[in-house]
């Protein structure tokens, strides 16, 4: 498929973000009113919008030891609180407190204080979510020794206390998670999360966790009765390494969708079986996985996707200096509908040579909140 531009429907912006290193994540808070930002410079940075359709500074602090690959923001419900994961082996977790003060400076910041710092993982700590507000105020992380590590906050007015209530370790590095947002009281669905692994193809031979699947996308479901957490799924259509995952919000389909960033974007149907089969060495399959869509358009490794609040709009960027916007049509069919390029890149050549830099420069266009809802 060629190249489209991006019509009327979308507009983008150029933000001068100041960070002194590569900027490695970009996040929106709930409404889509507030930007985090976090890089290799080891600084964390919030922007709020202005009301004019432009971004201001409100804080800008050193937050780690090491690059800061992660940031994210909790449901507002809890406060204005963001986790933020690193090199450096720990995840920390930020509430801000009180309101711009002018002192010294006509531009005030906001302060935030670091309330709570886990220190669990013995090696790079890749990935930090918030889990989904029905479930209470519960933070996961991975890390690159293939840990996936659940925390709880009992008193959510304590934000200095949190419990480590489950750890799952995989035998493959882990670069990315993403819980699933449906409701499980509606869809009777249980709590869900999506697992990518960026191990390379020649290390995952030996040290697969299935025998009977080589795919990079692992799916665990929490059980009730057991109180447990329980790999269910792996799913053998992706044996790339993955950088990104993302299960799209669920507004009443009787299926999931995951998007993967890998060498292309994938979309994948999750169809929940009625019963449970089994696969040949026995164990349990509780979906029908189906690939809707790969797209290839990027041409280079896709870094980053996003879907925007119905799951009907997916963005993803790459280092073709590219986000692309993709767009449900009817019967799940899957195009894209518009195409942001770095008008500054000019006539270099792909940034193979510096594969964060893109995808994280572009993605603060794709505001999942504000994106066009049909």
């Amino acid at each position: 498929m060629g190249e489209v531009s991006a019509n009327n429907f979308f507009e983008s912006q150029t933000i001068i973000a100041d960070h002194k290193d590569l900027i490695h994540d970009v996040a929106f808070d709930f409404y889509g009113e507030r930007m985090a930002t976090c890089s290799s410079d080891q600084y964390v940075k919030v922007w709020d919008a202005d009301g004019q359709g432009g971004w201001r500074l409100t804080a800008s602090w050193k937050a780690h030891h090491g690059s800061v690959w992660k940031v994210t923001w909790a449901h507002p419900e809890f406060g204005q609180v963001l986790a933020t994961c690193s090199f450096d082996r720990t995840a920390a977790i930020w509430e801000e407190v009180g309101d711009i003060t002018a002192s010294g400076s006509e531009k005030g910041l906001r302060t935030w204080v670091k309330r709570s710092n886990l220190v669990d993982s013995r090696t790079s700590v890749t990935d930090v979510k918030f889990g989904p507000k029905h479930l209470g105020l519960l933070l996961v992380t991975c890390s690159a020794d293939g840990i996936i590590r659940i925390y709880e906050a009992p008193d959510v007015m304590n934000l200095a206390q949190w419990t480590l209530q489950h750890e799952m370790p995989t035998k493959v590095s882990i670069s990315c998670l993403s819980w699933n947002p449906s409701l499980s009281r509606v869809n009777s669905n249980p709590p869900m999360l999506a697992v990518g692994s960026d191990e390379p193809n020649l290390a995952n031979a030996n040290s697969q966790t299935d025998k009977n699947c080589n795919g990079k996308v692992f799916i665990y479901e929490h059980s009730e009765s057991s109180r447990r957490w329980a790999k269910t799924e792996c799913l053998a259509s992706v044996v790339e390494p993955v950088n990104d995952l993302a299960f799209a919000p669920n507004l009443g389909r009787s299926f999931h969708l995951l998007a993967v960033a890998t060498k292309d974007v994938r979309i994948i149907k999750m169809e929940p079986l009625p019963e449970p089969t089994s696969n040949s060495n026995g164990c349990g399959v509780r979906f029908r996985s189906e690939v809707l869509a790969a797209f290839d358009d990027h041409s280079s490794c896709v870094w980053r996707v996003s879907w925007n609040v119905t799951g009907t709009l997916l963005a993803s960027s790459g280092d073709d200096c590219c986000v692309r916007l993709w767009k449900m049509q009817y019967l799940n069919q899957w195009r894209c509908c518009a195409v942001f390029k770095n008008e500054s890149s000019g006539n270099e050549s792909p940034a193979r040579t510096r594969p964060r830099t893109t995808y994280t420069r572009l993605a603060a266009i794709t505001n999942p909140t504000h994106m066009p809802h049909h």
